[in-house]
C-alpha cells in the first residue's frame, strides 16, 4: 500500500452532510490500506467515541479533529450554499482534543440556538493555537474563498497568499490542503495553491475532502445535502460533486492524482504520527 493518511472526513455526525458512520469509514480505510483516518466533523465531536472504538479495533492511527462554522449570521438548514466561513482544525493529543472540545462547546452557548455555533476568532486562535494543525480546508475556507473569488472559477494567487499569511499569523502550523473531485478546475487551483503554498513556505498536503466512504454511500451523501437545502437533487446539482468523488481513496489512487506534488501524501503520515 502506499503510505497515505485521509485528513479530511465527515461521517454521518456531520448531519446531512456526511453519510457513513464512524465504523463504515474505519472498515473501508483498513480495506483500503491507509496509514491512519481523521474524523473532522462540523462544529463537534459528536461520533469521537465510537470512531475511537472501531479504529482501536483495527489498530487503524487516528486524528479528532473539526470543521469549525465562523460567522454564521444563523442556522443553515434549508440555504443551498450555506454561509460562514469554513476552519479545518486538527487537534494534537489528548491536550490538544481536550482544548478544542472546551472550545466547541463555548461557541455552541454562546450561539443561543441549535445549529449556529459562535466563535470568538480572536479568543479562538489564542486558546487553541499550538494544540492545532490548521489545513487550509474546502471551497469556503479563507484561502481558497481568496483564490478563487465568488463566482468560484478565479485564480488570485496574490489574494490567496495574503489570507494565507493572515491564517498563519493565528495559527502558525499552517499546511495548504488540495483534492480532487473531478471538477473542471480542480487541477487548476490545486497548481495555484501549490504556487501560494511555496510564495509562504507552507507544507502541501493531500486530501479528498471526504463525505462517503464508498460510491454508494457518495449517492446517499447528495440525497441527504438536498434534505438539509430542502431542494431536490436537479435544483442542488450546481453546488454537489460528481457522484462517487468525495469518499475515501487508497493510497495508490491518491498519489496519481497528486504525484507532481512531492510530499503531499507522505506529509499526512507524518502529521498523523505527529498529533496521535
Amino acid at each position: 500500500a502506499v503510505p497515505y493518511a485521509e485528513l479530511h472526513c465527515h461521517s454521518n455526525f456531520s448531519f446531512l452532510d456526511g453519510a457513513s458512520s464512524p465504523e463504515s469509514l474505519v472498515a473501508e480505510a483498513v480495506g483500503l490500506g491507509l496509514s491512519g483516518l481523521a474524523l473532522t466533523d462540523h462544529d463537534g465531536f459528536y461520533g469521537a467515541v465510537r470512531f475511537a472504538e472501531a479504529a482501536e479495533a483495527y489498530q487503524l492511527p487516528t486524528v479528532f479533529g473539526a470543521e469549525l462554522s465562523l460567522d454564521l449570521p444563523a442556522p443553515q438548514n434549508g440555504e443551498a450554499d450555506p454561509a460562514g466561513e469554513h476552519l479545518l482544525v486538527l487537534a494534537r493529543g489528548a491536550t490538544g482534543y481536550h482544548t478544542l472540545a472546551s472550545a466547541l462547546t463555548e461557541a455552541h452557548l454562546r450561539g443561543g440556538e441549535k445549529g449556529r455555533p459562535v466563535y470568538d476568532r480572536g479568543a479562538l486562535a489564542q486558546r487553541i493555537r499550538g494544540d492545532v494543525v490548521v489545513l487550509t480546508g474546502c471551497r469556503k475556507s479563507a484561502v481558497r474563498r481568496a483564490l478563487t473569488g465568488p463566482d468560484g472559477q478565479g485564480t488570485d494567487l496574490d489574494a490567496a497568499e495574503a489570507a494565507l499569511r493572515a491564517l498563519r499569523e493565528s495559527y502558525p502550523e499552517v499546511c495548504v490542503e488540495v483534492f480532487h473531485h473531478g471538477l473542471p478546475l480542480d487541477d487548476t487551483h490545486n497548481d495555484a495553491l501549490a504556487e501560494v503554498a511555496a510564495r509562504v513556505g507552507a507544507a502541501v498536503v493531500a486530501t479528498n475532502n471526504v463525505h462517503a466512504a464508498t460510491p454508494a454511500d457518495a449517492h446517499l451523501a447528495a440525497a441527504m445535502a438536498a434534505v438539509r437545502a430542502r431542494r431536490s437533487l436537479d435544483e442542488l446539482d450546481g453546488w454537489l460533486p460528481p457522484a462517487g468523488a468525495v469518499i475515501l481513496r487508497s493510497g495508490a489512487e491518491m498519489r496519481s492524482l497528486f504525484s507532481r506534488f512531492p510530499g503531499a501524501l507522505e506529509r499526512t503520515v507524518e502529521i498523523t504520527q505527529d498529533l496521535a
